[in-house]
């Protein structure tokens, strides 16, 4: 990273070198002839599939493989092994051939087919859970040595696996390799990710099944389980029993804390000293997280347990928030290595030495860190102040370069996937395009990406370079015409929308969260609806969210809102625009605190990671758009308390996510 760079790297390219590459906007007859054989496939037609596979073949259409590929899957369960290696042999550089080799190792794994299986595995690209289920299983039945013994991981895990594992799972049981303290152990993930069914389905495989009752009594916790402690109705006599208060003491510790510590000091008693820290240890988790001024204390209680990386993080944050310089190197260093590595405790950790007096120290962990594009990038390039290693190369692909890679065979697919509205189908070929560019060629092949207004591609393929960079494209600014009234007239900093498009979509219109979300600036409907009735906006529906200049007037304004609430505070209206105002505030001190330290103690990861990202990007941003420079940490600035204004209504509800 480094200082500035050029605004002369806005891009700019001439009429000439975007018809060079633009994609025509009407449907050819082989693009017609596709759609409607991806229509016969949707159907399971598989004589008209193979009618037009022979006619797009004849034309030597770009993508009549994936017409193979169609017919492939709707004839795997009766393909010979001849025909499928043949397939694979045929079309190995296709992202698809992954997905039949997964599927077809999942067809012979369930057939117990162990020589086609283990013969073909080698070649998978992409980790399955069933594949891996399978490996495991079919080791074992040839009588390899410690085979139930390796797969132990695939049992420890929090989520559900597929059925697909339940034969290795018995076979470990019925062997040995699966004991009652590894069945308490997932079910102990399952109560920390609060995955009720996941523990009910473990514990199946305990060497005494609980009871019907006790199976009716976990529903019971999991939907009350302040009234289950409060009432005793979790019978602390046996292993099970003492496992459940532990999960509905921790349900309670995720909202109240000191209830939860309350509630443990009545029932600790019942519980070895390796179960006291461990749940001393999830007591002070939470509280952490909640800020809670015992968080330390609690920690100090559960000295005699290893604590998780989570753990470990959120006891680093708690020394944070009182800046015990101290405690945050000693958190550090129980961290194992890859942990450690982590951009956010690099810096940390070096901010630490450098509170401490240790400069050299400090220096050493920010100069590597400085050269990141990244939040903690920008502090420590900050903290370096005049001792900085040289800027990165900046490198702009010529007209020559970007037409190379366009003839590339997965990039014209890719391409012409998007034409036809596959998106995720172009991506996959482009991203199996791009593996193994360079530095130069990736910068080339994202200029492409970028004149197609495939926005979101080209910004993910910029971000792939090495050394040699080009940040206008990392950081491109379409739809500015259209964004500069609402920017002027909500009184917003250009650089911060800009930030928070990028975050929120990468600039793809239509993109859509999983809770509803849409467009460029991901505006909720119910968010919509409101500010549409603030402003007057005439014959308001919901399908205007979708429409770019309405979803920006939209989202500027609703940006200006939570900024507004939020006292101008920037850090805490871009925690709010993604987690609602009334939590940003709540995660505020009664005392003025360093911006960066609240950014790093959000409790949601989610919102976490989205408020760094839209900070830096905002920081690039101001660079591109030739804005006069704060530093840093003048932009994310020191956050402070904030009282209730009125909210809108349901606001938690109207946040972006």
């Amino acid at each position: 990273m480094f200082k500035s760079f050029a605004v002369g790297l806005v891009s700019v390219f001439t009429a000439g070198v975007l018809g060079l590459v633009s994609l025509q906007a009407q449907a050819t007859p082989e693009q017609d002839l596709f759609n409607a054989a991806r229509a016969a496939y949707k159907v399971r037609d598989d004589k008209a599939l193979a009618q037009y596979e022979e006619r797009l073949q004849a034309q030597s259409y770009i993508l009549a493989p994936y017409l193979d590929y169609w017919l492939m899957l709707l004839h795997l369960d009766k393909a010979n092994p001849d025909d499928v290696q043949a397939f694979l042999g045929k079309y190995g550089d296709y992202p698809f051939a992954d997905r039949v080799r997964t599927e077809w190792l999942k067809n012979q794994g369930k057939q117990q087919a162990w020589k086609q299986f283990f013969d073909e595995l080698p070649n998978l690209k992409k980790d399955d859970p069933s594949v891996s289920c399978y490996a495991a299983y079919g080791r074992y039945v040839q009588g390899e040595t410690g085979a139930l013994e390796v797969a132990k991981p695939l049992w420890m895990v929090s989520f559900d696996q597929p059925s697909n594992c339940d034969k290795l799972y018995a076979a470990m049981k019925d062997n040995g390799a699966l004991t009652d303290a590894d069945v308490w152990a997932r079910m102990r993930l399952a109560f920390q990710a609060n995955r009720m069914t996941v523990a009910k389905s473990a514990s199946r495989y305990l060497s005494e099944s609980p009871s019907a009752a006790m199976l009716k009594l976990y529903d019971k916790v999991y939907e009350n389980p302040q009234r289950a402690l409060e009432k005793n109705t979790i019978p602390l006599s046996s292993k099970l029993g003492r496992e459940l208060a532990l999960f509905a003491m921790e349900r309670v510790a995720r909202t109240k804390p000191s209830l939860a510590v309350d509630y443990w000091n009545k029932i600790h008693g019942n519980y070895n000293r390796e179960m006291q820290a461990y749940a001393w240890g999830r007591l002070a988790l939470h509280a952490a997280r909640l800020h809670d001024p015992s968080a330390l204390d609690l920690y100090a209680k559960a000295d005699d347990v290893k604590l998780d990386a989570e753990q470990l993080a959120w006891k680093a944050r708690a020394n944070l928030r009182v800046k015990n310089w101290d405690g945050v190197l000693a958190t550090i260093a129980d961290m194992a290595q890859p942990q450690q590595d982590e951009s956010g405790w690099r810096y940390w950790k070096g901010r630490a030495l450098k509170e401490k007096n240790n400069v050299v120290s400090a220096n050493a962990l920010f100069i590597p860190l400085s050269r990141e594009h990244s939040f903690y990038g920008i502090l420590a390039e900050e903290e370096l102040g005049d001792v900085m290693s040289a800027p990165p190369p900046s490198y702009r692909a010529t007209d020559a370069e970007i037409a190379a890679i366009q003839q590339q065979p997965g990039v014209r697919r890719a391409l012409e996937l998007l034409q036809l509205d596959m998106r995720w189908e172009a991506k996959t070929e482009w991203q199996m395009a791009v593996r193994d560019f360079d530095d130069k060629q990736l910068l080339a092949a994202a200029d492409l990406a970028f004149r197609q207004e495939w926005y979101d591609v080209a910004i993910n393929t910029a971000e792939k370079t090495a050394l040699t960079h080009d940040l206008a494209l990392r950081y491109p600014t379409p739809y500015r015409d259209m964004m500069d009234g609402y920017v002027r007239d909500n009184q917003l900093d250009e650089a911060w929308v800009y930030g928070l498009i990028r975050q929120e979509s990468r600039f793809v219109n239509f993109a859509r969260s999983g809770v509803g979300a849409s467009g460029l600036m991901q505006v909720m409907p119910a968010t919509a609806k409101w500010i549409a009735k603030r402003i007057g906006l005439v014959d308001y529906h919901p399908g205007l969210i979708a429409r770019a200049d309405t979803n920006i007037q939209l989202g500027t304004y609703y940006l200006r809102h939570v900024l507004d609430q939020m006292n101008g505070q920037v850090l805490m209206a871009t925690a709010a625009y993604n987690a609602g105002p009334g939590r940003p505030k709540r995660w505020a001190d009664t005392k003025p605190m360093e911006g960066a330290i609240y950014a790093e103690t959000i409790p949601f990861i989610e919102t976490r990671d989205y408020v760094l990202k839209v900070m830096s990007n905002a920081h690039f941003y101001a660079h591109r758009l030739g804005q006069k420079l704060l530093s840093f940490k003048q932009r994310i600035g020191t956050v402070g308390p904030v009282g209730n204004p009125s909210d809108p209504p349901n606001s938690e509800d109207l946040a972006s996510e």
